[in-house]
């Protein structure tokens, strides 16, 4: 197995590997498979819930959306028969914007992570999701408010304070890869690798560990929690795979990446779809995204349903 992990690597130690890079990423599998006017179908978080109900993907609830400023003060009015919500941007990306309550009444607002907010302090974060500052380039933007998911027991030993997710390569409706994303301390309790959260490799067939990194090297331990990664294994395995695979009907993207959360309640449940998936997954999983790809191009069978394609990559 090439060391990914390795900090400096020769162009022809990448490519020997089978490492997809980003030009070959962008211009052989993102601009082939992706038609550009599908994008906004996973870019508005607003449409890609919609869409889901459609096809019958399990998404958190959405509470409300606040479209325009004069609407903020009447934020406490969508959410005042629920204990808890999420607020995030519509065109947000790589968590950016997201604001977990957990509890609150009208002056106080507490966090998933127990930071106190005050009422204005709530209201100034909606009004920037608003203004664009968390969107893609900078566009005005829209605030999803919708239901919180809760942290399955599952993985009570494996992540800290934050909920882990799941993020799924699909090639031409397959699941191709697939890793775990674990909060740290150093995230802030977010699933986000660039802010220090571990990424535990995933067997596609098994749902089982293969490999861990944190900052792209290899890990046994999660940093606070102690627990030994390879131990872990993702429960309703054939559930996440299901909805990742359906993301190819939904949407018609022929490359995607799909992130799937385990709900203590509500089980298997999509967050969001991913027109650009970033290529960090190789790393975590010690294995290039290019000759998987190709393998699938060339000898995968094509006219499957999305169960009868999850059948061929389980078989």
């Amino acid at each position: 197995m090439f060391a990914f992990w390795k900090k400096f690597a020769t162009p022809s130690e990448l490519r020997a590997a089978g490492v997809l890079g980003m030009n070959r990423r962008n211009y052989e599998i993102i601009a082939k498979s992706n038609n550009r006017r599908l994008y906004p179908l996973v870019d508005d978080k607003v449409q890609t819930k919609k869409l889901a109900d459609k096809v019958g993907i399990n998404t958190p609830h959405l509470i409300g959306v606040i479209e325009v400023q004069n609407e903020v003060n009447g934020f406490l009015s969508l959410v005042g028969q629920y204990r808890e919500f999420v607020i995030k941007p519509a065109h947000g990306s790589g968590g950016k914007g997201v604001l977990v309550i957990k509890s609150f009444d009208e002056k106080q607002f507490v966090t998933a992570s127990e930071k106190v907010l005050s009422y204005n302090e709530v209201y100034q974060h909606i009004s920037n999701i608003l203004s664009g500052l968390y969107s893609l380039g900078g566009q005005y933007d829209v605030a999803v408010l919708e239901e919180m998911v809760h942290f399955s027991n599952q993985f009570a030993d494996f992540s800290y304070q934050g909920i882990p997710d799941v993020r799924v390569i699909v090639y031409r409706g397959f699941p191709a890869m697939a890793m775990m994303r674990l909060a740290t301390k150093e995230s802030g309790g977010r699933a986000n690798l660039h802010q220090g959260a571990v990424g535990v490799g995933i067997d596609i067939k098994s749902g089982r560990a293969l490999a861990a990194v944190s900052h792209n090297r290899p890990i046994r331990f999660h940093p606070d929690t102690g627990a030994d990664l390879l131990d872990l294994r993702v429960p309703f395995w054939r559930e996440h795979l299901e909805i990742a695979a359906k993301g190819y009907e939904m949407t018609g993207l022929g490359y995607l990446g799909a992130d799937i959360v385990l709900d203590k309640f509500r089980g298997p449940m999509m967050l969001e779809l991913n027109a650009r998936p970033g290529l960090a997954i190789q790393i975590a999983n010690g294995r290039g995204l290019r000759d998987l790809l190709k393998n699938i191009r060339k000898t995968y069978p094509e006219g499957l349903g999305f169960a009868e394609r999850v059948d061929y990559v389980l078989k």
